[in-house]
């Protein structure tokens, strides 16, 4: 590559001419007036430039054949982009040293980055590492989502207690993305069905909306390790189809002028606007389906524009659901085919159940997504009609292979008639789907055994499983570069691309110098830690103690009430126990609760309120600390996954699909405590079992407890350990002498357990124990750490991918390296041949 070559060229004296003609021809600014805020813009568009001329040549390589995997996610979780897509290019080095040799500061320039609002947790960010394997395997890949204005929400504490506050993620702009205002596609909501013969006698629908939007395309390029290849993002964002009536201003009517532009933005404003009251479920339906119809709008046309006949999508153009948020898409695809494109109803059918494959993320029924009809017909009437239709027919071919198990029928019915009716969202994804897996081992055998049974026994050939995995290049090599640099000295440079191959740590697991070696690193990570929770919540912490973290969504079932259990067990034994010796723990915590979840919030202030006594007591002051690092996301979780000693995963048994924290944990080096629940099962096989900390009922005694008449009470009353540590949360002991403000958990506890936290908690009790003698052998302990790094090949999301495209997807990799300088040179003779006329 030329180093002239402004636009393009990769070496420094390019990137430094990028640089500063970006600062002054894109951001306007001259260095003596740029704020921090500008050079980091002027950094990313000088990545952006090369990353575009990049995609331009790989689009010119695929247009004459293309094929490529379609994905459909609500959200996606894609973290700061800037070091990432400097690493995936290999000039990460090159552009720190560019920043540096002009007096300024690396770090404090990537920390201008806002954290992309588009996902909220596991689900996006799995969005998120799939298209980033996509990208750097070769696999070409259209992912589709929704340009949410505002995230989730960003987490404030005051005092002790959750507060939510918006996310406005995108008020300095997003460098990254590139309006396609001609990509665009009108959505209908509302309105009502006509039904018509034509003069053949063929039955017709014409939906007449009450309210059509309009969706832009917004593209970000996603850059595959080493740049040989590319995915494509494309968001949607809401606008009205004509934002200003002149008439109505100029009547005097200044607000009705511009009512539609403020009412159709509105679908892309929030991502998960809150559900509760009945216009945030409204809100959120127009979500979903504004998404599937937008793109499906897209696909079918670049199917017509490159592939000639739409007949060939399943083949050509797989779409995979990610969850059922995006299950609309079988009735939207279905009505294109149909009531647009004049199909027959067998043939549309056709293409339509061959097209997608389903993931399912949840064993929770609760989290089993349902609609109401009425609410259904009245924002989308042709869909519901479509549903009915789905519905009637596929009933009628269980009817002949069961004509006398009328339950069986019940349950496969995409409509729930218990109580008010409902669409069953999953029902409708199992039915309109070729494949459907789960995304852990146990996961899928629980799918299969009790979730959707029904539907497994009906077609078993359907189900796989697909274990989730993480992408190193995010979780590893930018969130840890020691941790990555170390294990580079060691195995070469291949490893990012083949994780694999950390294998090769295994023979050194036992070797003294790289024992000190590996120490070094974590202790570093653990001091960048300490730093970062002293600046955020003044806590001061040893970077020299065991740092036990879990940082999650707050939930239930996923249970940090029962690690809090545990640290007031410790906490009492230490204070009335002056021989008891133990290994000094930092505690830390991290995650958000659902807005109206109450019972997540308490527990959020139950760690403070556990943390505000403990943290001030002299008797434990070299021994315990009790963290809550507030507003986790990927940005922040750069500082906790590498510092972790012991990753808490001690969900329900039998309750999380799979979980990836799991895995981006031990992947950093840190050991895990937990049960037999979701990919803990897979990683300890890995890991081997002498370096995992195994405690709790498994999946099978759950269920086996829960049905024969689970009293939890009983454990209280049969354990003393736990009887004072309960006596003390109600004795108002952490609330300031309140003995209502845990009262609601205490209750739920010794009430119903509903995730048998005091079924567990001797079995947790006694493991902690043993990572506590683990610890203080500290030989012992680095050596499993090592371990558990070796051994996390399995758990890349490279080799997730790989298996969707080798069972799912059934297309192939598309490596040729693109021709990027031969490119530019032919830019003059495409501009001559003219466009194709294709909106990708």
């Amino acid at each position: 590559m030329q180093s002239d070559n402004t636009r393009s060229g990769l070496d420094v004296d390019a990137l430094k001419r990028g640089f500063l003609d970006n600062l002054i021809y894109s951001r306007g600014k001259h260095p003596r007036s740029a704020t921090m805020q500008d050079y980091y813009t002027a950094l990313a568009y000088t990545v952006r430039d090369r990353i575009q001329q990049r995609w331009a040549a790989r689009m010119q390589d695929l247009f004459p054949d293309l094929t490529a995997v379609v994905y459909l996610s609500a959200e996606y979780l894609p973290g700061p982009h800037l070091v990432n897509n400097l690493l995936n290019l290999g000039i990460l080095d090159e552009a720190r040293r560019v920043v540096e040799d002009l007096g300024l500061d690396f770090d404090q320039l990537v920390a201008q980055e806002q954290e992309p609002g588009l996902g909220n947790g596991g689900l996006g960010r799995l969005a998120a590492c799939y298209m980033d394997s996509m990208a750097t395997l070769g696999i070409p890949a259209l992912g589709y989502g929704i340009r949410y204005e505002f995230g989730l929400f960003e987490q404030t504490i005051r005092d002790g207690w959750q507060e939510e506050v918006a996310d406005p993620w995108l008020q300095q702009g997003n460098p990254w993305e590139l309006p396609r205002p001609g990509i665009c596609y009108q959505v209908k909501f509302g309105g009502h069905v006509e039904h018509y013969d034509d003069e053949h006698g063929r039955q017709h629908a014409r939906w007449v909306p009450g309210q059509v939007v309009k969706g832009v395309a917004y593209d970000q390029a996603v850059v595959g390790y080493g740049a040989n290849s590319m995915a494509l993002l494309r968001l949607w964002k809401s606008e009205a189809v004509a934002s200003f009536d002149f008439g109505t201003f100029s009547s005097g009517d200044y607000y009705r002028a511009v009512e539609q532009k403020i009412i159709s933005e509105n679908l892309s404003k929030v991502l998960y606007p809150n559900d509760e009251p009945e216009q945030g479920k409204k809100l959120r339906l127009q979500q979903q389906y504004f998404l599937v119809s937008c793109s499906l709008q897209n696909l079918l046309h670049i199917g017509r524009e490159l592939m000639g006949d739409i007949t060939q999508m399943s083949h050509r153009a797989p779409i995979q659901l990610n969850d059922t948020h995006p299950s609309l898409a079988i009735p939207e695809l279905m009505r294109l085919l149909i009531d647009e494109n004049g199909m027959e109803w067998d043939a549309a059918w056709q293409i339509t159940r061959h097209t997608f494959a389903y993931t399912n993320h949840t064993l929770l029924p609760e989290a089993l997504e349902t609609w109401p009809v009425s609410l259904l017909g009245q924002v989308l009437p042709r869909h519901l009609e479509i549903i009915y239709e789905i519905n009637h027919r596929f009933l009628d071919e269980v009817r002949l292979l069961y004509p006398w198990d009328q339950d069986r029928i019940t349950r496969l019915s995409l409509i729930d008639e218990a109580g008010p009716r409902s669409v069953r969202m999953a029902n409708l994804s199992c039915v309109g789907s070729r494949h459907i897996n789960g995304v852990a081992q146990l996961h899928t055998d629980l799918m299969k055994e009790e979730v959707f049974r029904d539907f497994y026994e009906l077609d078993p050939e359907k189900f796989s499983n697909k274990t989730n995995g993480v992408t190193p290049r995010r979780f590893m090599a930018v969130d840890n570069p020691r941790l990555s640099s170390l294990i580079g000295e060691q195995l070469g440079e291949g490893w990012l691309r083949d994780l694999e191959q950390l294998r090769g740590l295994e023979p050194v697991a036992g070797d003294a110098g790289f024992h000190q070696q590996w120490e070094q690193v974590k202790l570093n990570n653990k001091r960048r830690l300490a730093d970062t929770i002293a600046e955020r919540v003044h806590i001061a912490i040893d970077p020299a103690s065991m740092f036990d973290i879990q940082a999650k969504r707050i939930h239930e079932y996923k249970r940090q009430h029962l690690n809090v259990l545990h640290i007031i067990a410790l906490y009492w034994r230490i204070r009335n126990d002056p021989t008891f010796e133990t290994a000094p723990r930092t505690f830390v915590f991290a995650g958000k609760a659902a807005p109206g979840y109450f019972m997540a919030k308490l527990i959020i202030k139950l760690i403070h309120s556990v943390g505000d006594v403990i943290n001030r007591d002299p008797a434990v002051k070299n021994l315990l600390k009790v963290v809550f690092l507030p507003n986790f996301n990927v940005k922040n979780a750069q500082a906790v996954f590498p510092a972790a000693d012991l990753s808490e995963q001690i969900s329900t048994a039998g309750k999380e699909a799979s979980g990836t924290g799991n895995m981006k944990f031990a992947m950093n080096g840190a050991l895990t405590i937990g049960t037999l629940d979701g990919a803990n099962v897979e990683i300890r096989e890995a890991v081997g079992e002498d370096n995992f900390f195994l405690f709790g009922l498994t999946a099978g005694e759950v269920a086996a407890l829960k049905s024969s008449g689970y009293r939890p009470r009983d454990y209280y009353q049969g354990n003393e350990v736990l009887r004072e540590v309960i006596d003390l949360l109600a004795s108002g002991f952490f609330a300031g002498g309140d003995r209502a403000l845990f009262q609601p958990l205490v209750d739920a506890l010794l009430g119903s357990d509903d995730y048998l936290a005091l079924a567990d908690f001797a079995s947790y009790v006694e493991a902690q124990d043993r990572v506590s003698q683990a610890f203080n052998d500290r030989e012992r302990w680095t050596q499993m750490s090592i371990l558990n790094v070796a051994r996390m090949g399995r758990f890349s999301s490279d080799r997730a991918v790989e298996e969707y495209r080798r069972d799912i997807w059934q297309i192939d990799h598309f490596n040729a390296p693109a021709d990027h300088d031969g490119f530019m040179d032919n830019m003059e003779e495409a501009v001559r041949q003219g466009p194709v006329d294709v909106t990708f």
